[in-house]
């Protein structure tokens, strides 16, 4: 729970320190090169989700974004992996970034724009460290999965395995309860009537 605890801080925290400076020193539309066409640095406001998606319906993502957050407020207790605690927490600080911009922004609560300033060639829309964070989380959530690794941290074939080693030792201890009983069998039938041993 910590850990979730700190790593989403730390999204939220470098999220919105980073949309300050970009506001504070970019006016809306200016491109900055940083890393030539790799990496520039393209100020918009967004209306609509992650990537620019579904514009015009910000009000909708805002109480969508609300209803995830509490989702994972509600369930961050049962995460036992420091994997998924990782992944909750980069989720959990992305939802906050962007939601702070939702509630908070122009043009009003619930419907504020989101400050996307990161463009890359690889996807043709503008997104922002918040969105990084959700998507890094779907990535590793893709991750644990595939390698069966569960909340606790323990992936599915070890418990499959230790399932087998259980079966195997009530297996043994059956095997045992009948020998000795066929022990006791062959005692009492050396004994007669009179309890004494026979030849």
């Amino acid at each position: 729970m910590a850990i979730l605890a700190v790593v989403a801080l730390c999204v939220y925290l470098v999220d919105q320190i980073a949309k300050v400076l970009v506001v504070s020193n970019l006016y809306e539309g200016q491109q900055v090169q940083v890393l030539g066409q790799l990496l520039q640095f393209h100020f918009v406001k967004n209306p609509g989700a992650a990537f620019s998606i579904g514009s015009g319906s910000t009000w909708i993502f805002s109480i969508v974004g609300v209803g995830v957050l509490g989702f994972v407020i509600w369930y961050a207790p049962r995460i036992r992996s420091t994997a998924w605690a990782i992944l909750f927490g980069l989720l959990l600080g992305g939802l906050l970034g962007n939601l702070t911009d939702r509630l908070f922004r122009e043009p009003g609560f619930g419907v504020g724009h989101v400050v996307d300033f990161l463009q890359i060639p690889l996807l043709p829309a503008i997104f922002n460290l918040a969105d990084v964070a959700i998507v890094s989380s779907m990535m590793l959530f893709l991750i644990l999965t595939l390698r069966g690794i569960g909340l606790d941290g323990r992936r599915a074939d070890e418990d499959d395995e230790g399932g087998e080693h259980d079966d195997a030792g009530g297996n043994v201890d059956v095997g045992q309860s009948d020998e000795e009983s066929g022990a006791d069998i062959d005692d009492a039938a050396h004994v007669d009537e009179h309890g004494k041993p026979q030849a």
